[in-house]
């Protein structure tokens, strides 16, 4: 850490130039990240295989539409789709899985449980003082064996800047604590920047990067030269993060002075705002704040719109629009792409981010892709889409491939499986039933 005039505080990465550093030696500990996109896919465009597949009807129950298997499981070379298109520069480090699968419990909203049981996967009616079959999450049983040595065991963030509170916290919370006990999601970008890094109120007249600029200098000449230009780079995202904060906040300013039909978060820049809580997570894995995130790009069935730039011309409700595939196929799948879009921007920021060992941050992370509905329009709680990046270290195989698992494959196999690859050695995780074949190293 470094201090600067008014106890402001920055962390800094790993400089094997130090001594203290150095002589440590000591190889990355494992990062998890979980990047959640709500709402499912539109299936013809994002599994392989399914592109001639009829559009769905809605269903406003949960239903499990039989997939016709066009492709025996097993590992496959990976194939991208009009959603997948955008992993291309990305796609050695990427690994598709599909096949899994969660169990309904019925009597609760579908998009609630598909959220909020996403990373708990208890098998039904086994949690018997709720409603939902939800147990602590995965993020925090990995969290309880590597999180302890950092400031935050875990962080968890919330792409929905609405604060109209239309859902309960079940649709827009994936980390739960235990049941009936939330790990609250931050939402505004500002308030994560000053839980990462700021100590006194100060910095809202001095922003922290110029607090803290003299000691940097200082210990900037006892750094080797790589881990010269590894300060540069980080300072700069520090200083770029900030900007991005202002001109963001000075946007919804302008938008609260105008009178509009939806509240004025849902024209903010959708891509801008995600990029922004991307790049703050990042910063908060490179710098050791925490090895343990969740990451939710936007809430399950909240209706009220946002802005997707280059996407719409105007505000649109990705809920509403899930329901009708016959009418907004294309504009769904566009979305679909926007989203992807953004997890390979995740994908990119962490391979370009050096680890102290030559590797990098997406090396030494295992980092998923994932939705609790297979199809937004049927609600099926079968056939998930499951994205793979990452290496956790060197635990899980190298990608550029595709995973084909045979029906019925409980998720929770792959929570099992990256446990495994964290270093945990559990026997089993919530329905789980076997480690998954193929996917660690």
């Amino acid at each position: 850490f470094l201090s600067g005039a008014g106890g402001a505080a920055l962390s800094l990465p790993f400089f094997e130039s130090l001594p203290s550093m150095a002589a440590s030696g000591a190889k990355p500990i494992p990062r998890l990240v979980v990047f959640y996109v709500p709402i499912g896919v539109v299936r013809r465009a994002f599994f392989p295989g399914e592109a001639g597949a009829a559009i769905p009807k809605f269903s406003s129950n949960q239903v499990e539409i039989p997939v016709e298997q066009t492709v025996q499981p097993g590992i496959h070379p990976l194939e991208l789709t009009p959603t997948l298109e955008p992993l291309a520069p990305v796609r050695e480090h990427i690994t598709l899985l599909t096949g899994m699968d969660r169990t309904y419990q019925h009597g609760t909203d579908v998009h609630a449980q598909c959220g909020s049981c996403f990373l708990s996967s208890a098998p039904p009616h086994t949690i018997t003082t709720s409603a939902y079959p939800l147990d602590r999450t995965f993020d925090h049983v990995v969290a309880d064996e590597i999180g302890g040595a950092t400031p935050f065991r875990t962080i968890e963030l919330s792409c929905n800047s609405h604060k109209d509170n239309l859902e309960s916290i079940y649709f827009d919370n994936i980390s739960w604590y235990g049941t009936g006990h939330v790990a609250p999601s931050i939402r505004e970008p500002r308030k994560l920047y000053r839980r990462l890094f700021g100590t006194k109120e100060i910095r809202a007249y001095r922003n922290i990067t110029d607090l803290v600029l003299e000691d940097a200098h200082s210990l900037r000449r006892n750094l080797g030269r790589s881990d010269r230009e590894k300060f540069g780079e980080y300072f700069d995202s520090i200083r770029t993060i900030e900007q991005q904060m202002d001109r963001l906040e000075g946007m919804r300013e302008e938008l609260a002075r105008v009178s509009l039909e939806e509240p004025p978060e849902a024209h903010l820049p959708r891509g801008d705002y995600i990029r922004l809580m991307c790049d703050l997570m990042v910063t908060a894995l490179q710098a050791g704040l925490t090895r343990v995130a969740t990451f939710m790009v936007g809430p399950e069935r909240w209706n009220t719109p946002f802005t997707y730039e280059g996407v719409f011309d105007a505000p649109r409700s990705h809920h509403l629009m899930s329901h009708n595939q016959g009418k907004y196929s294309d504009d769904l799948i566009q979305l679909d792409r926007f989203h992807m879009e953004l997890f390979a921007y995740l994908v990119e920021r962490m391979a370009s981010v050096p680890e102290a060992d030559g590797t990098s941050l997406l090396h030494n992370t295992v980092l998923t892709y994932g939705s609790g509905l297979g199809d937004g329009a049927t609600h099926q709680y079968s056939d998930l889409p499951i994205i793979l990046a990452g290496r956790g270290g060197g635990s899980l195989a190298a990608g550029d491939r595709w995973i084909h698992r045979p029906e019925g494959d409980p998720l929770s196999n792959l929570w099992l499986t990256e446990a495994r690859a964290m270093g945990l050695r559990h026997e089993r995780f919530a329905d789980s039933t076997e480690l998954l074949p193929g996917v660690l190293a």
